[in-house]
Order: C-alpha cells, then sequence, then structure tokens
C-alpha cells in the first residue's frame, strides 16, 4: 500500500505515542507478578498487541478501559501451546525465556522478517538451564519445555540486550538465588536499564548489576509474596518521538510532548545528535520545541541506540557537509538490513550514503529529491522515507507505508494533524 508524501511545513503541538519497549515489558512484568496491574497509557502498535496476547496465552486476564489496561495474573500458566510474536523482536527474545518457566511444551512462532532472525542464543544458553528446545537450525520455529531452573552462565551481550532482558526476568520469576548471568560486550546498555527499572517498579527482584559485566541475584524476597496492586504508566517513546524531532528541525516549527528527559530509554540520544546538528531545539516545561536552522554534519556513535539510524539518516540528508553514524554492524538483524536498505532508498532521494566497515557516512548538502520509494515492510524505513519527503523537491510515494503500524500506527495521520500534506487511502484515513 502506497503513502504519498508531499512537501509541507508542520507547525502545532503532538504528543509522542507510547513506547513499546516500555509497554512490552510492562506487559512481560504483570504477567509475572502475581496479583492486579494496572497500565495506564497502553500502546496500540502491532507489537504491543503481540506482547498483549502472549501474556493472555500464558495465563493472565487483561481487562481494558479507556486510557488503562488491567493485567489479573497467577504467574505463568499457559492456556495454549503454542504463542505468536507476530514481527516483534522484542518479544521473540523476552518471552522465550519467560515460556521456559513452564513444564509444558510450547511452540514460539512469529512472521515476517522474524522468521529470518538468527535465534540459536537459545539452542546454547536453554539447555544449560535445564529447558528442552527444539528450533528449525536456529530460527522459527521453536519449541520449548521447562521448567527453567536459574543457573550462574556467561551470555554474548553483542547481538542485543533484549536476550538479557528476556533471561532477567525469568531469572526473577523463578526464585534465583546466589547465581549470575555474565555478560560479554553488552550492547544498548540503556534498554537493560529500562528492564531493571521496570522489575523493580513491579515489585520483582531485581539483581546487582556490576557495570553491566554481571548480574547477580542474592535471592532477596520479592515485594509480592502477597497479592498486590501495582501501577504503572509507559512512557512516551523517544525511538517514534525522534522522527518527530526531525521533522520539526527540517519543516517545523513544532513542539513534542511526553518526552521524559530523565528516562532510561537509550534513543533519547537524538536530543545530542540534533544538537550537534545545530538544530534549533529548546527544552520547554510543556515539551520540546524545534524548528529549522542552519543544520550541519553531525558525528554520532549509535551502538546503543541503533534504532536511531533512520531517523539520523533523514537528518542528516538535510544537513550540510558530512554525518557519521557508528554502529553499521548493530543493523544487520532488523526488519530489513537497514545499513543496506537506508544506503538504496536514500540514493533514490539523491543522497550518497557510504558504508565503511562500523561507519555510514551521508554527505548531505540540503536537497533531497522526491522519489518512488520502499519500505521493505520495515518501520522505521517507512517513517524515514516520509519525514525526509518533508521539504523534498517534489511529492515522496513511499511502497508498503503502513509497516508503521509494527509500533507508531498513528504516525501519517500525526503528520497530518501538524500540517503535513499526506495521501492515504481511503480505507486508512481514520487509522
Amino acid at each position: 500500500m502506497k503513502v504519498t508524501i508531499h512537501p509541507s511545513e508542520l507547525k502545532g503541538i503532538i504528543q509522542a505515542p507510547a513506547s513499546k519497549s516500555s509497554m512490552q515489558r510492562a506487559c512481560a512484568a504483570a504477567l509475572l507478578s502475581k496479583g492486579t496491574s494496572t497500565i495506564n497509557n497502553p500502546g496500540h502498535s502491532n507489537d504491543d498487541k503481540a506482547a498483549l496476547d502472549i501474556i493472555q496465552k500464558l495465563g493472565a486476564i487483561i481487562e481494558v478501559d479507556s486510557s488503562e489496561l488491567r493485567v489479573q495474573s497467577q504467574g505463568i500458566n499457559p492456556i495454549s501451546n503454542e504463542i505468536d510474536c507476530g514481527e516483534s523482536g522484542l518479544s521473540i527474545r523476552m518471552f522465550t525465556p519467560i515460556v521456559a518457566l513452564s513444564d509444558k511444551e510450547i511452540t514460539i512462532n512469529g512472521s515476517g522478517s522474524l522468521t529470518t532472525r538468527p535465534m540459536d542464543f537459545f539452542d546454547e544458553i536453554l539447555p544449560k538451564l535445564g529447558v528442552k528446545i527444539k528450533s528449525n537450525e536456529g530460527k522459527l520455529p521453536m519449541v520449548v519445555q521447562g521448567p527453567l531452573v536459574p543457573a550462574t552462565i556467561e551470555v554474548d551481550g553483542s547481538l542485543s540486550s533484549q536476550f538479557l532482558t528476556g533471561l532477567l526476568m525469568a531469572y526473577s520469576a523463578a526464585g534465583a538465588k546466589n547465581v549470575s548471568i555474565r555478560v560479554n560486550d553488552l550492547k544498548s546498555k540503556p534498554y537493560i536499564d529500562l528492564t531493571l527499572d521496570v522489575m523493580k517498579q513491579f515489585g520483582m527482584n531485581v539483581p546487582e548489576n556490576k557495570n553491566y559485566e554481571e548480574f547477580i541475584f542474592h535471592g532477596i524476597p520479592t515485594l509480592h509474596a502477597e497479592l498486590v496492586t501495582r501501577k504503572y504508566t509507559v512512557e512516551g517513546d523517544w525511538s517514534g518521538g525522534a522522527f518527530l524531532l526531525v521533522a520539526g528541525a527540517i519543516a517545523g516549527p513544532l513542539t513534542v510532548r511526553g518526552l521524559d528527559l530523565s528516562s532510561t530509554q537509550a534513543d533519547k540520544a537524538i536530543v545530542d545528535a540534533l544538537m550537534d546538528a545545530n538544530a534549533s531545539i529548546a527544552m520547554e516545561a510543556k515539551g520540546i520545541k524545534i524548528h529549522p536552522g542552519g543544520l550541519k554534519g553531525f558525528q554520532f556513535d549509535a551502538n546503543d541506540c541503533p534504532d536511531l539510524f533512520p531517523p539520523l539518516v533523514a537528518l542528516a540528508a538535510y544537513c550540510k557537509g558530512r554525518t557519521t553514524i557508528k554502529g553499521v554492524n548493530r543493523l544487520l538483524h532488523k526488519e530489513s538490513n537497514r545499513a543496506l536498505t537506508l544506503q538504496d532508498e536514500f540514493d533514490k532521494m539523491g543522497v550518497l550514503v557510504k558504508l565503511e566497515r562500523d561507519e555510514m557516512l551521508i554527505q548531505g548538502n540540503g536537497f533531497v529529491k522526491g522519489a518512488d520509494v520502499h519500505s521493505h515492510h520495515d518501520h522505521r524505513i517507512a517513517m524515514a522515507c516520509a519525514v525526509a519527503g518533508l521539504k523534498a523537491n517534489s511529492e515522496m510515494v513511499i511502497e508498503e507505508a503502513m509497516a508503521v503500524k509494527k509500533s507508531y500506527p498513528d504516525f501519517y495521520n500525526d503528520l497530518k494533524s501538524l500540517g503535513a500534506s499526506v495521501s492515504l487511502p481511503f480505507q486508512h484515513l481514520n487509522l
């Protein structure tokens, strides 16, 4: 399905979407924390819906009331022998160890690009924890049967921190005591900070963090020995908000609300990148105000926040001079190979993107051509192309544009509310 972005000027105030990183972790913690949990500001992206479906199949009871979600749980008690993670990389990596807490044989499946992503991490690690696992040569579907028994292990953290997130939650729920998870070369450390923060807010047993190299479970009793009620508010999403902020730097002015500068989300580093690019940005009490300025090339290390690559490339296209972004090796196993995808699609716009070892070099001149581009079924590529199209010299036509539903289903309507000229097929005008 195609969406057309016409050259536009933006103006107004917009609320950032709910963070799926925060929402999905909250779903897992609510499942593992016996009692009733209330989740405020719940997300409704496809990834969020996948997480909700998973916890229901693992025994949680969910009630939806206006802007809040109530989850009742007695812990892991599967009512199905299969879960479907959709296209959510976080769900498959986080929930697999959690599923392994059960002694029932459960099949774990997914769709889209998730079926080609490597999951051999679990083939190696789960048997060390007493879990039986069968996979399709390191890919989906996987069949696991626990119960998982916590033990001191060593894991590779270089591919994704999401594997560690699942293990930390599973260890906590299993009552881990006097054991640790040792981690080599952990990437995206801020996302582990988010995991530990969510665990703490839900009263889970939080391990001692020794410089992100070892997480030690001392067996301190959890706070939910008796059934309790707890509340958690899903944060505004810095990943989706990054596209809004870049849009403001290119075609604003606009104000983005709902983004917490004290958040542990890694993608709040977009603010540093915008400042380095000489964007006109101000942190105000009611939100972050941003408008176009004399943008210039910048340098940025995205090893801890690889999801920022797409909005950063859109930003760099409008910066005069060279931009260098480190962390290309983190882009291989996303919804697409984002390094090559960004290179190919921005080439159509007349923007030169080079890949040199672990760096991406973007030569910007402040000029972007309108073009027919393709999302490659990748939500962040679709949004990057849309933002780049806001000040292009002609319309930007995005094929498979509705990939945005994975993380930010309201994206195009939010752009329209800010004054962007967006042509949507009739059936999607009220997403």
